[in-house]
């Protein structure tokens, strides 16, 4: 049996290489190498900002905040080195806080601060205006968001804090909480956006976190003196494999149904992207009982400041009060239609809706009404996943009702300026339809001739320089003559308006392809990412908003016809009258050349059927994540057996101990080995012989003289571990090789059993 006495150590311990853990802490490393991690990993994190945010001062505000939060702090903590780790902690915090202050005001509210630097009440509200300008941008704008004052005090602001939290979790060894603050915060335009991983992003990451982890790992007293280089390559390719391996597999913003995210729409006019994608994709399904699929509006944009048109935004109500009341007469003949939608790829802060619509199903409480323009908001839901079933109306008036309908008069803005437009807009107006007697025959005299004399192209306006909805941009087209959707509608828009008629612009999606897919009575209809569109609406009062589509090969230009209606719902025009909406069953151009969509936009029966594939990738992701611990530690027992083998003490000593750890048998660093040896065989169960030959080993590595002899460790070791294995319960056994407890305990002098 082992006895508990403590041999006595020789006077020289002829080999240093068995003292595999450190006596004492290091000396502290100073004050620079925690805050360059620190700024490391802040504009780490800063860097996928940078792909939803367009170039400017922003990211100069938040570089200067971060390097000048770091610098203060290491200089403070330098000058009061000789105080308490408390006092000079607390201390650099609250300079650190005053500096950011500072910085951020003489970068972006000097002329309202004393000396530049020290804020003054004006001071306060000029950060009030801005915090309130980056929200809305926030809100309502798309990736990439303009460079403005507003997003830049938003992101000093927040760097600052995510620098000074940094900061501290490095100074205290929280590497564990410093790698997820840098991640989240990396990982939020990814996840705002629902966009494609940033895989270089996810290397530096991890690269920095590596660093963040030696540095704290070596400032602890119990760490050891020698990393193991297999350990850290294996931990390394694993992190590297899943992050190039997995990541992108994975269907990011997805539902559990496999559908990812294909565009992202806000309440702006810059489609251009979204339509440029080199694959479309399906975004939207469609079930209607017509022959075609209506068009979908998802907000509209009536405001005109000379530059962009700015999103109609007028009181939210809840669904249940329903989309307030009719624009329509009781003579003007409607018919009601059932539309079930359900959203794909596709991430709004609005849903897509056939109009008008009086009543929809199968959404949260969290989407509001628009009375408006009948439309659903939502400032926290997001439109990708929701399936719902929308009721609308067919408005059909006659060509007689129309005519003799007026259009509203533009709405006169008091607190607005004055926009001026160039004379080329009114006079080309005026000249379509100088031989128009009513104003419908003027708004089609400007549609035919917008699909007759223009061409549809996405490139010309980036060819030559004119890809915006301003007023010099809607000049260019009306010279140039071809561009896309946004510019036909805003140039009809600002023409009509120029004839006296209020207009607005609707941004949604063109009525979806036929699919073979049937659903009872339903026809299922695609919709995929290169439909987006947007048209001109007009106010008849007494009949609603018309729309019109003076898009060249797009849609079907809006006409009536001729008919005598019996009035109210139940009427019916004795010719038939079409809906003021454009349909898909004819057209008076071209259809537009589009490019072929990838497998997930394809017009098969497939719309509604599970992909597995996804969900396959997603299982194979979290699995691989899930087993990393285990592979980690399978890797590093390998290898410390093989040096055991060679007859490496250290290496069988420190699995053993590892190996405790996982079982939850109680170690302690302050036994001898002798005395750990006979507690195991004691209360463990452990083989008693094969333990007694690496106790002899361990107390020759520390105790004798260097030598030669070689003994092969490795089976005594495995004899060990089995028969330690054999002692513990089948769900600690499980536990030691799924979630290894060795890699994340603390080695600390006395780690107990844990039940």
């Amino acid at each position: 049996m082992f006895r508990a006495e403590r041999p006595q150590p020789a006077p020289v311990p002829a080999d240093t290489s068995a003292r595999w853990h450190r006596d004492r802490e290091e000396p502290p490393p100073g004050v620079l190498a925690p805050a360059a991690l620190a700024g490391l990993a802040a504009l780490t994190a800063l860097w996928p900002f940078t792909a939803v945010i367009a170039p400017g001062t922003w990211s100069f505000v938040a570089t200067v905040v971060i390097i000048a939060v770091v610098g203060v702090g290491a200089l403070v903590r330098h000058l009061l080195r000789r105080r308490s780790e408390g006092v000079a902690g607390l201390l650099a915090l609250l300079a650190q806080i005053i500096v950011a202050v500072g910085v951020l005001t003489l970068l972006l509210a000097g002329d309202t601060a004393v000396a530049g630097v020290v804020p003054t009440s004006a001071t306060l509200g000029r950060f009030q205006a801005l915090a309130a300008a980056a929200a809305e941008e926030i809100v309502f704008g798309s990736a990439p968001l303009e460079a403005s004052p507003g997003l830049a005090a938003a992101l000093g602001a927040g760097f600052a804090v995510v620098a000074i939290l940094l900061d501290l979790l490095i100074v205290n060894r929280s590497a564990v909480l410093t790698t997820v603050l840098m991640g989240v915060t990396g990982a939020v335009p990814m996840i705002i956006t629902l966009g494609a991983p940033n895989l270089g992003w996810f290397a530096a990451a991890a690269v920095v976190a590596l660093l963040v982890f030696r540095f704290t790992a070596r400032r602890h007293p119990e760490s050891p003196r020698r990393s193991s280089p297999g350990v850290a390559v294996a931990v390394g390719a694993a992190a590297l494999a899943t992050t190039f391996v997995v990541t992108p597999l994975l269907p990011v913003g997805s539902t559990i149904t496999g559908t990812g995210v294909g565009v992202t729409v806000d309440a702006s006019l810059r489609l251009g992207d979204d339509l440029r994608q080199p694959s479309p994709v399906e975004v939207l399904t469609v079930a209607a009982k017509a022959d075609a699929a209506p068009y979908l509006r998802l907000t509209t944009l009536s405001r005109f400041d000379g530059r962009v048109w700015q999103p109609d935004r007028g009181d939210l109500q809840s669904q249940v009060d329903g989309f307030g009341e009719p624009e329509w007469g009781d003579d003007i003949t409607t018919a009601e239609q059932t539309t079930s939608i359900r959203v794909l790829r596709m991430s709004s802060s609005w849903l897509p809706l056939p109009y008008p619509a009086t009543d929809v199903e199968g959404l949260s409480a969290a989407w509001r009404v628009s009375p408006e323009n009948r439309t659903l908001f939502s400032r926290r839901a997001d439109a990708v996943g929701n399936d719902y079933t929308v009721t609308s109306l067919r408005v059909t008036p006659t060509l007689e009702q129309i005519r003799a309908a007026e259009a509203a008069p533009p709405l006169e803005d008091a607190e607005g300026e004055d926009v001026e437009l160039p004379g080329i807009i009114s006079e080309l107006a005026t000249e379509v339809t100088a031989d128009e007697e009513t104003d419908y025959d003027r708004l089609i005299a400007l549609q035919d001739w917008f699909r007759s004399q223009f061409e549809y192209s996405l490139e010309t306006p980036v060819d030559e320089g004119f890809d915006g909805t301003g007023a010099d941009a809607v000049a260019r087209f009306l010279e140039e003559r071809s561009g896309y959707c946004v510019h036909f509608a805003g140039s009809f828009a600002l023409m009509a308006e120029s004839l006296g008629m209020q207009v607005r612009i609707v941004v949604g999606y063109l009525p979806g392809s036929p699919t073979d897919e049937k659903r009872g009575d339903e026809s299922i209809f695609s919709v995929s990412s290169d439909q987006l569109h947007s048209w001109p609406e007009v106010l008849f009062p007494g009949i609603g908003w018309v729309p019109f589509e003076p898009t060249a090969s797009l849609g079907v230009p809006t006409a009536f016809r001729a008919g005598t209606t019996g009035g109210g719902t139940g009427g019916s025009p004795a010719t038939p009258a079409p809906t003021t909406a454009p349909q898909t069953e004819e057209t008076s151009g071209p259809e537009v050349e589009r490019r072929d969509a990838d497998a997930g936009s394809t017009d098969s029966g497939e719309l509604r059927r599970l992909d597995p594939t996804p969900v396959l990738l997603a299982a194979l992701g979290v699995v691989v994540l899930l087993l990393l611990p285990a592979l980690v530690r399978v890797v590093e027992r390998r290898i410390r057996m093989r040096r055991a083998a060679r007859g490496d003490a250290a290496a069988a000593w420190a699995e053993l101990r590892d190996t405790l750890i996982d079982l939850r048998i109680a170690v302690s660093d302050a036994d001898s080995p002798r005395m750990r040896a006979a507690g195991l065989v004691r209360d463990a169960g452990a083989d008693e012989a094969a333990l007694g030959r690496l106790i002899a080993a361990v107390e020759r590595a520390n105790y004798a003289r260097a030598s030669d002899v070689e003994d092969d460790l490795g089976g005594p070791l495995q004899s060990v571990l089995v028969s330690l294995r054999a002692h513990v319960d089948g769900s600690t056994r499980a536990r030691a090789v799924l979630l290894p407890r060795s890699l994340y305990a603390p080695r600390g002098s006395d780690t107990r059993l844990l039940v």
